[in-house]
């Protein structure tokens, strides 16, 4: 320091000193304050007690793979608004991206892009909130942050697609290709289950009697699944390994089905569908519900949705009773229009609707 700065650093001191603070006291708080690092290592130990386990393995990897890289070092107590922004567009443009050798077969593919940037931010925002209760900050810096516009990927299957799909995996396990990984794809087709729940299904959890698949953990948590006859049908032809409690064993004596989308991708390129996720196959199981008939709650029980606002995307699909009366409607104004007899105009039904207590 010059002898000016020094002199003005005293000056500062005192004003503070004068106004009844402790600078000694901050400077000690502000050496104690953790960086990012030692704050995520904190969260995992003692704020996910109440989380699942593949939740805080998942939680883990985000922190490892985006927070620690471009946060990690920075004390919590210096990072603000602005940091978070430039953290969430720098995971949206890939800069976290990599490629990572994690054992001898093992890879790590860590993506960037919008919405692992949103995800990403959600947790980072969770654990700031985190340190808010333990009273280690006062305010929460990713209050404010905008996320990107989340982007709806949702991909129907049609009848004539299923149908393609039936014959590239009955082509596939014509020339070999792993049968069991076969079957697991029928089932995520005829259940719309999630594809953990069908890798993770175990002989124990099948009930043939009635006709259910008891699931101890899902996204939702325990739930029981209903599923039709051809799904038990294809449950009772698999083969039962000793030792093995799974429905779709792996190669690995114990051990459960892998590489099921290195399958998937091979089975859809054949039936002309690459653009087609193998989370779709949930969606199209919706859509045939919802197409012929079924409600959006039968739905969404069978889809083991949490909230009816997430099987609400599939009511577009549905024969709504406005379209309905819109065609009917514009049938017989363009009926008019054009001239024609009265006897070829359609009337609409009109149904009364009773109102208890009206």
């Amino acid at each position: 320091l010059t002898p000016e700065q020094a002199r003005k650093e005293a000056i500062d001191l005192l004003a503070k000193v004068a106004n009844g603070e402790d600078p000694a006291e901050e400077k000690a708080a502000s050496k104690a304050m953790p960086t990012m690092a030692e704050l995520c290592d904190l969260y995992i130990q003692e704020g996910t007690t109440t989380q699942k386990p593949s939740t805080v393995a998942t939680d883990r990897g985000r922190i490892l793979r985006h927070v620690i890289p471009l946060l990690g070092r920075k004390r919590i107590d210096q990072i603000t608004l602005a940091d978070i922004e430039r953290f969430r567009d720098a995971v949206a443009s890939g800069k976290t991206a990599a490629d990572i050798k994690t054992g001898v077969r093992g890879r790590a593919i860590v993506t960037g892009g919008e919405g692992t940037a949103n995800r990403t931010l959600e947790l980072l925002s969770g654990i700031f909130s985190f340190a808010c209760r333990r009273h280690i900050l006062s305010n929460n810096p990713c209050q404010g942050v905008k996320k990107f516009r989340r982007q709806t990927m949702e991909r129907f299957l049609s009848g004539e697609e299923l149908a393609r799909l039936g014959e590239a995996m009955q082509e596939a396990e014509s020339e070999g290709v792993n049968p069991v990984a076969i079957a697991a794809l029928r089932l995520l087709l005829l259940t719309g289950m999630r594809r953990g729940e069908v890798l993770t299904l175990q002989w124990s959890f099948v009930d043939f009697e009635l006709g259910c698949l008891r699931l101890p953990d899902t996204k939702t948590g325990s739930r029981t699944l209903h599923i039709g006859a051809a799904a038990i049908a294809l449950l009772a032809g698999l083969p039962r390994i000793e030792g093995n409690p799974f429905c779709f064993p792996g190669l690995n004596e114990g051990r459960s089905l892998v590489g099921l989308p290195k399958v998937w991708r091979k089975i859809r390129d054949r039936a002309g569908l690459s653009e087609v996720r193998i989370h779709d196959t949930r969606h199209g199981f919706a859509s045939v519900g919802v197409i012929s008939g079924m409600g959006l709650p039968i739905v969404g029980a069978l889809l083991g949705h949490k909230s009816p606002t997430i099987t609400a995307r599939y009511a577009h699909l549905s024969a709504d009773p406005l379209k309905a009366a819109a065609d009917a409607i514009s049938g017989q104004i363009a009926a008019s229009l054009d001239r024609k007899p009265a006897a070829e105009v359609v009337p609409i039904q009109q149904k009364r609707t009773r109102i208890r207590g009206g």
